[in-house]
């Protein structure tokens, strides 16, 4: 049976980031409130949890969770390199919307579904989020919904479709943001974008020479 719990209560608050990171350390599915919109999560470094979280959208292998960090040491461990691009839209706009794909660092021990060698990583602004993330660890976390279904921006939302499947739900309120991240693709030689979402392309070529081809998804 899952439990949630109000975070506006400072007393659930408390408890609820408790049992939320033993559910993650034990294997378990938590959802937590993002900027964006709710997020389902996993440990990101245990394999039967990250298919747990897929099993629990109806999501393959074919499509891998991005893991969101709770600083921005957590993700340099994560990747190869992010470069001087990647560096400077960190450096403006996390934590917030702005997802990034890179290289993951060879040594990792994980499996985030077929990520072709890549990782997608994010630093939410939001504090349950990041409180919850720094007790954890990187998680891979991906739209508390089911898959084909809209995200929820409420934690009933989520819980409505996610059910039992999800041992623990934090509810931090209707998310602000509505609109999922926006995410760039740092693999190449130049930053590209792959979907349109809550930071616009103008923004992002303030601070990088990002490319958005035709093809980038809209959020």
């Amino acid at each position: 049976m899952s439990a949630l719990f109000d975070c506006a209560d400072a007393t659930q608050r408390s408890a609820g980031l408790a049992a939320a990171t033993t559910a993650i350390l034990g294997g378990e599915l938590v959802v937590l409130p993002t900027d964006t919109v709710y997020g389902v999560g996993a440990d990101a470094f245990s394999p039967a949890a990250v298919r747990r979280l897929l099993a629990a959208k109806g999501r393959g292998r074919d499509m891998p969770s991005p893991v969101l960090v709770g600083t921005v040491r957590a993700a340099t461990a994560l990747v190869e390199d992010l470069g001087p691009d990647g560096q400077r839209l960190i450096d403006e706009f996390w934590p917030g919307a702005l997802t990034i794909v890179c290289r993951a660092t060879r040594t990792l021990s994980w499996d985030l579904g077929d990520t072709k060698g890549t990782v997608a990583v994010r630093m939410p602004e939001d504090p349950i989020a990041l409180e919850l993330l720094r007790e954890t660890g990187p998680m891979a976390v991906t739209s508390a919904n089911l898959t084909g279904s809209p995200p929820a921006t409420t934690a009933a939302e989520a819980r409505e479709q996610l059910g039992d499947a999800v041992a623990v739900y934090l509810d931090g309120g209707t998310t602000t943001g509505g609109v999922a991240s926006t995410i760039i693709d740092l693999t190449g030689p130049q930053p590209r974008l792959l979907r349109r979402g809550a930071i616009s392309v103008g923004r992002l070529r303030e601070v990088a020479a990002v490319t958005a081809g035709a093809d980038a998804a809209g959020s």
